[in-house]
């Protein structure tokens, strides 16, 4: 599904003309006279990002960023200044704002930007998924086999596993390979990561029976 991106600027010229180019790069577009119209209109599922008039009558850019910060809207967004407002548009970065661009608006540098956010948020969706079928996978295991993963993901040798939860070197070397094809692992490293993916609850292995 094409992801939004929500053009707030009174001017609009500025809005059609940036609404146009996106539109035409594959990118979905709405487009809002002010932060006001915007906020009455939003829903945040399926937006890639907010790309937003730092000033505005009535409410300006920074506003809103604050307004969605305080409504638990975490939207990435891209602060749209004059060459005066740099100061400002430095405090919308510190106040979480993913970039700000100068007007008169350069197509190239706006379209790197948005490409930079696209990547950044199909990394963070995949890892995500990565997450969730690594928990899944540890939710799965035994209990023993969570032990010894965790045994596994400190760095504990098979000697001190086993020393630690009473059973043979050999009882954990055979858990051990069953961890790496449960958790669909090729390595060492790779049964590490997807434990940490996963979320393996820390702490001190139980007292699971093998």
């Amino acid at each position: 599904m094409v992801e939004t991106v929500h053009i707030v600027d009174d001017d609009a010229a500025v809005r059609e003309s940036l609404s146009m180019l996106l539109d035409a790069r594959g990118y979905a577009t709405r487009t809002h006279a002010s932060s006001e119209l915007f906020l009455r209109e939003f829903s945040a599922g399926n937006t890639l990002c907010v790309l937003a008039d730092l000033r505005m009558p009535g409410m300006g850019g920074l506003e809103l960023q604050a307004e969605l910060r305080r409504s638990n809207l975490d939207v990435p967004f891209i602060m749209i200044t004059g060459h005066g407002d740099v100061p400002s548009a430095v405090q919308a970065l510190k106040s979480g704002a993913i970039d700000f661009i100068e007007k008169p608006i350069r197509h190239d540098v706006l379209l790197a930007a948005l490409e930079k956010m696209t990547a950044r948020r199909r990394s963070t969706l995949e890892a995500a998924r990565a997450a969730a079928v690594a928990h899944a996978k540890i939710a799965a295991l035994t209990p023993r086999e969570r032990d010894i993963l965790r045994h596994v993901v400190t760095g504990n040798p098979n000697k001190i596993i086993a020393y630690e939860l009473g059973i043979s070197p050999r009882t954990v070397e055979n858990h051990r390979a069953r961890l790496m094809v449960k958790m669909n692992a090729g390595s060492v490293a790779d049964l590490v990561h997807a434990a940490i993916a996963g979320g393996l609850p820390p702490g001190e292995p139980g007292d699971s029976t093998t």
